[in-house]
């Protein structure tokens, strides 16, 4: 039995329940409110991540409603748990659009359920703005509904193979799920390790819900790799730290991908999470970045502070991830592109989002003529004394990276 979750009769925290109802309250005589649907991980392989999007819609609706809605309408939301598994989102998809159910959709998150969506949207000419896949695949197939505002998986370790080049490091080795997103991550890496020079010594595929790495690390460990660029999600990354402690692998610099900016990164693995590099987005850190620094970030993320704030106020505890964030700016996007078109009619918001360009609290957004996201950028963090740190591209560099990773043995 798949979870709903409706953000009018209710919700995981219990706060935009009481908001939402009380504004249709009294607004009952106005026209119905615009109805949302679609499907989250709120269990299974991607929940932590899924749970993130829950959020960052949560935050953008209640903006939304707070502000008079939408055409002079409230938004309600409306989803039903996926289990992480895409042949359970197509058919919740299928249902909403094929009964009629919804007058928007949201976006799944990852790009394997979202590839598999995307067909379903597509065939029912629904706009999708796509909130959590970054695979350029899905975009370069003839579809006209799906919109990215994501960077390219293609880019998530090219900061993390420009730290390294620049310190003189030559040999790499790549761990990557072999799944839509990551093997695009991964193939994007090994190309950008080819034009800085270095060697890239281990490619190592596994598959989904792998939990034993230690064949693999072996072989880097052998192989005496400077850098593991490692393509992963929330599971996968903090076995495959925990798993190099165990197997004492010491590389000069380790990067993660998805998953390794979550708070539970760091408070699963506490020390052993120190020195790595994760590959973001976009960091809640770039909110307190000091005025006056080399480029204007509250106009570079404008709202960014503001979301932030909310998101503390509904969701105290919680953290913000750039999945968060990403979900938060996809809604803001699609109930833009509403106001923009003068209506919901699907073709109207479709060429509204085409033509859109803006920064939003989570970066640039401007797609070409596929959709494909061409203004978005990527950062690098490191886990510095507990604290996710900006160390890439040098603009937004808030510290310089610690470097190089100390063995296993010589940490404190």
């Amino acid at each position: 039995m798949t979870r709903v979750n409706e953000y009018l009769f209710s919700s995981t925290t219990g706060i935009l329940t009481v908001v939402l109802t009380a504004a249709l309250a009294a607004t009952a005589h106005a026209q119905a409110p615009i109805r949302i649907a679609g499907s989250l991980p709120i269990s299974g392989t991607y929940a932590e991540l899924g749970k993130g999007h829950e959020r960052g819609y949560a935050v953008c609706l209640k903006q939304a409603n707070e502000r008079g809605g939408v055409l002079g309408r409230k938004v309600e939301y409306r989803f039903e748990d996926d289990q992480s598994q895409a042949a359970n989102a197509d058919t919740i998809y299928e249902k909403i659009l094929g009964n009629k159910q919804a007058d928007l959709v949201f976006s799944p998150y990852s790009s394997p359920i979202t590839e598999r969506v995307a067909s379903v949207t597509e065939k029912y000419k629904m706009p999708m703005v796509a909130a959590g896949a970054a695979s350029t695949s899905i975009f370069k197939k003839g579809r006209q509904y799906i919109f990215m505002i994501l960077s390219s998986a293609s880019s998530y370790l090219e900061g993390l193979v420009d730290l390294a080049s620049k310190r003189g490091l030559k040999t790499l080795a790549i761990l990557y799920e072999d799944t839509l997103f990551t093997k695009a991550v991964a193939n994007g890496t090994i190309e950008f390790a080819k034009k800085r020079g270095m060697q890239v010594v281990v490619v190592e595929p596994y598959p989904r819900k792998t939990t034993d790495f230690s064949r693999m690390l072996a072989k880097v460990k052998a192989a005496n790799a400077d850098v593991i660029a490692a393509a992963t999600y929330f599971n996968d990354s903090v076995a495959i730290i925990q798993q190099m402690k165990a197997l004492d692998v010491n590389p000069r610099m380790t990067g993660v991908t998805v998953g390794g900016d979550l708070p539970k990164f760091y408070t699963t693995l506490k020390d052993a999470a120190e020195f790595v590099y994760g590959a973001s987005q976009w960091q809640a850190e770039l909110v307190h970045m000091r005025a006056g620094g080399l480029i204007p970030i509250a106009r570079l993320f404008p709202g960014a502070q503001e979301f932030v704030e909310q998101h503390e106020k509904m969701f105290p505890g919680a953290g913000v991830s750039y999945q968060t964030a990403a979900a938060f700016s996809a809604c803001q996007i699609l109930l833009e592109a509403v106001r923009r078109a003068g209506s919901l009619d699907a073709d109207k918001v479709r060429d509204a989002l085409a033509t859109y360009e803006a920064n939003t609290a989570f970066g640039a957004y401007r797609v070409d003529q596929t959709g494909f996201q061409l203004a978005h950028k990527m950062i690098m963090f490191q886990w510095q004394d507990g604290k996710k740190v900006i160390v890439w591209p040098e603009e937004l560099a808030a510290e310089r990276p610690r470097f190089p990773t100390p063995p296993w043995n010589k940490r404190q």
